[in-house]
């Protein structure tokens, strides 16, 4: 199977992440898009993330009636940081069949030298990437060998959607409407989350 994978905090998962994980999909003919929400993610550390339980919850909501749409725990089941290359070595181990593209955004393919061991990441997945900028990304400045023919874009409309700005706008008592699912925004609501 060709599989997406859409990796993130998810705090909280909101339409641009949806309409990316379906770009995607329907671009590459992907047979599923996994989202797998971050455990402890090491970029993060000093920031106060939700608790995974919410996170998870909001993303099942989120992702109900999309037969193609899954989600992986894998992340959150790990202690201590958690790495996108270990998280790809270990479904790379459980789904030899299965063919990976990590997906990803223009801006976090020019960062991509900076994560914790790109080579493995680029080992176990073809990056596809929503050439926001793309064009503003030059590969070979990356200075990562074999990182050209890995890289597959796909079209996308841009879509100005941050989950920061969503939690700012929830602890401001501002709507959130339209810029999550409905149920997300419900169960935000319900559970008090990011009000401040």
């Amino acid at each position: 199977m060709r599989v997406g994978i859409l990796g993130g905090t998810f705090d909280p998962v909101h339409l641009a992440h949806l309409i990316l994980a379906e770009g995607a999909r329907e671009a590459l003919a992907l047979d599923e898009v996994l989202f797998i929400p971050a455990g402890e993610p090491w970029r993060k550390s000093g920031r106060a993330i939700t608790p995974a339980e919410h996170r998870l919850a909001m993303l099942r909501l989120a992702v109900e009636g999309n037969e193609a749409f899954g989600i992986s725990d894998i992340e959150l089941r790990r202690s201590g940081p958690t790495y996108t290359a270990d998280t790809l070595e270990e479904l790379a181990g459980e789904r030899l069949d299965d063919e990976f593209y990590f997906i990803v955004g223009a801006d976090a393919l020019a960062d991509l030298p900076s994560w914790h061991e790109p080579e493995r990441i680029i080992a176990h997945a073809v990056l596809a990437v929503a050439p926001r900028e793309l064009q503003e990304v030059n590969v070979a400045v990356l200075n990562m060998p074999g990182l050209a023919p890995r890289i597959e874009a796909f079209p996308l409309p841009r879509i100005d959607i941050s989950s920061t700005d969503i939690r700012a706008r929830v602890a401001a008592g501002a709507s959130i409407r339209y810029l999550v699912p409905d149920a997300v925004e419900r169960y935000v609501r319900e559970h008090g989350l990011y009000a401040g």
